[in-house]
C-alpha cells in the first residue's frame, strides 16, 4: 500500500528531487541487504528460520505508522531503513524453508508460486490504496498519511499468520556447517553473484518508474490531484501482470533450465529500459509496466530457484544471504548513481544506463554459468 504512493509523497509533499529519493531507496534497500547475509547465516549456524522470519516481519509491520508521522525526507529515510533491516532478517532464511519444503524438481514451480502469493498481496494493497486515496481527496496531503497508517492493518495479520500457521520442518542435513565463506561454493554460484551484482547496478529503485510515470501524466496534462490516484493504478497493473507470469515462468525454468528463463527476462528488461527512455504517451507508459510485470516474473522465483540450485544443503541460508545481499550492495549503488543520472543529464540517460547493463549481465550469465545437471526436470509438472 506505502510503496507506490512513497516518491509521490516525498517529491509533491516533502519536495525531494530524484537524487535525494535515490539516496533514500537505496541506503534503506543496500544497508539492509547487508542484514540478508548474516540472517542466512545464522539460520543455517542454529538450524531455526521460524524466529528470524516473525522478527522480521514483525519489524516491518511496526513501522507503517511512522511514515504517516514524517514531516521531512530524512525522516522517511529512517523509517524505510528501518523497515528495510526487517526485510534483511526475513528474507533469507524464508527463502531457505521455501527450498527445504520442497522437492528440488519444482524449485523453479515452488518460488513461482512463492512470488504469485507475494505478488498478490503487493495487488490487494495497491488497489486498496487507490481506492482509499479516491475515497479521501477531500483530505488534500493528509491522505497519503491515512493510507500509510492503514498499511499497518494487513502487516498485523501477516505476524499472526507465521506466528500460528507457519511449521519449521526439522534440519535435515548432516554435514557440519562451514561457516560465512564463499569457499564452500562452486564456481558457477560466484559467477551468478557476479551476474547479480552486474545485472543490479542497472537496475535501481522501482520508485524511479513511478517517478518517470508521474512525469509523462504531468505532461499529458493530467491534473496534480488525479496523479495519486493513478499511480497506484498503474503499480497494480505491474503486480497483476507479475504475479500471473511468476508460476507458468518457474514451471517454464524448470523445462528448459534457469538460465534460458533468466536471458529471456533479461533482454525484455533491456527493451523496457529503452523503452522508458523513449516514453512520452501515458499508454506507453502503461504498456511498459505491464512489461515490466513479465519481466519480473521470468526473473525474480527463477533466479531464487538457480540460487537454490547451486548451493549446498547445509548452506542454503547463507547462499541466500550472500544472494541478496550482492542485489542489495549494488542496489544501492544503482539507486544512488540512477538519480544523479537523472538529475545531470535526464531520465533518459539513466535508463539507457540500465538498459545497457542488462545486456553486459546476459553476455555473463549465457557465458559464465552452469547449470548442475539436475538442475533441470523435463518430466516436472
Amino acid at each position: 500500500m506505502i510503496y507506490p504512493l512513497l516518491p509521490i509523497f516525498l517529491s509533491s509533499v516533502l519536495g525531494a528531487g530524484p537524487a535525494v529519493i535515490g539516496l533514500i531507496e537505496g541506503v534503506a534497500e543496500g544497508t539492509a541487504s547487508v542484514l540478508k547475509g548474516f540472517s542466512g547465516y545464522i539460520s543455517d549456524r542454529f538450524h531455526k528460520r521460524k524466529g528470524l522470519i516473525l522478527a522480521g516481519y514483525g519489524l516491518s509491520a511496526l513501522t507503517k505508522p511512522f511514515f504517516a508521522a514524517a514531516d521531512a525526507a530524512w525522516q522517511v529515510l529512517l523509517v524505510r531503513f528501518t523497515d528495510r533491516v526487517g526485510k534483511g532478517i526475513r528474507t533469507a532464511p524464508r527463502d531457505a524453508m521455501i527450498a527445504e519444503s520442497t522437492d528440488r524438481a519444482i524449485w523453479g514451480k515452488a518460488y513461482g508460486f512463492h512470488r504469485a502469493m507475494d505478488t498478490l498481496g503487493a495487488i490487494v494493497g495497491p488497489g486498496l490504496a487507490f481506492l482509499l486515496m479516491w475515497a479521501l481527496s477531500g483530505q488534500g496531503d493528509d491522505r497519503y498519511r491515512w493510507v500509510f497508517l492503514a498499511a499497518f492493518i494487513p502487516g498485523l495479520v501477516a505476524v499472526c499468520l507465521i506466528l500460528f500457521a507457519l511449521k519449521e520442518e526439522p534440519f535435515k542435513s548432516a554435514t557440519k556447517f562451514p561457516g560465512l565463506r564463499l569457499a564452500g561454493f562452486g564456481r558457477s554460484y560466484k559467477m551468478l553473484l557476479l551476474v547479480v551484482a552486474v545485472f543490479t547496478l542497472g537496475n535501481s529503485s522501482d520508485a524511479f518508474l513511478l517517478l518517470k510515470a508521474q512525469d509523462v501524466f504531468e505532461q499529458a496534462g493530467i491534473s496534480g490531484s488525479m496523479i495519486p490516484v493513478l499511480i497506484p493504478l498503474i503499480w497494480l497493473t505491474f503486480n497483476v501482470v507479475y504475479s500471473a507470469v511468476s508460476m507458468p515462468a518457474g514451471i517454464l525454468s524448470d523445462r528448459i533450465g534457469r538460465k534460458e528463463t533468466l536471458l529471456i527476462g533479461f533482454f525484455l528488461y533491456g527493451l523496457i529500459y529503452l523503452g522508458f527512455a523513449l516514453a512520452g504517451s501515458t499508454l506507453v507508459v502503461w504498456l511498459l509496466m505491464a512489461a515490466y510485470g513479465v519481466f519480473y516474473g521470468l526473473t525474480e522465483g527463477v533466479m531464487k530457484a538457480f540460487v537454490a540450485d547451486l548451493s549446498p544443503e547445509e548452506m542454503k541460508g547463507t547462499a541466500f544471504g550472500f544472494y541478496h545481499a550482492t542485489d542489495g550492495i549494488s542496489r544501492l549503488l544503482a539507486s544512488i548513481m540512477f538519480g544523479v543520472l537523472w538529475q545531470l543529464f535526464g531520465a533518459a540517460a539513466a535508463f539507457l544506463f540500465g538498459a545497457g547493463l542488462a545486456i553486459v549481465a546476459a553476455f555473463l550469465l549465457w557465458n559464465f554459468c552452469e547449470e548442475p545437471s539436475t538442475a533441470t526436470h523435463p518430466s516436472a509438472t
